[in-house]
């Protein structure tokens, strides 16, 4: 039996709104967790479906050339790319804990890391955290 779901008022929408905002400015590692939690799990359950989804494109994919069977190799070579977008989705989306930080800040500027950047800006700051960790 399903439940039908009613959305919110404006009004309600709002006060769901500031409840949100004074939980993370009161405890901002528990809200992180509970905003985090059930996202990241679903994205490593799409991970991993993808994969075994994947790796049977591929079986198929072989059998088809194996028994000389054309139309079986292509589907099994739209699963392979059809679960590799899921699983790129799925990686872009968060499969890990995000909150995992270095213990020691950056010898670069002494301040806070940024919280994003772009691919490049983190790998730059892998490449200097790593140089840092080997300097020691």
């Amino acid at each position: 039996m399903q439940e039908a779901t009613v959305p919110l008022s404006d009004e309600e929408a709002r006060l769901l709104q500031q409840l949100e905002q004074s939980l993370a400015a009161e405890d901002p590692d528990f809200a992180s967790t509970l905003r985090g939690s059930k996202f990241m799990a679903r994205n490593r359950r799409v991970a991993v479906l993808s994969g075994l989804g994947f790796v049977a494109g591929l079986v198929v994919m072989f059998s088809g050339a194996v028994t000389k069977m054309t139309w079986i190799g292509v589907i099994g070579f739209l699963a392979m790319v059809g679960t590799a977008f899921l699983f790129s989705q799925a990686w872009k989306r968060g499969i890990g804990n995000r909150d995992e930080t270095p213990a020691a800040p950056s010898g670069r500027g002494g301040g806070q890391p940024k919280a994003s950047g772009s691919f490049v800006d983190r790998m730059e700051e892998r490449w200097q955290r790593r140089r840092d960790e080997d300097g020691l």
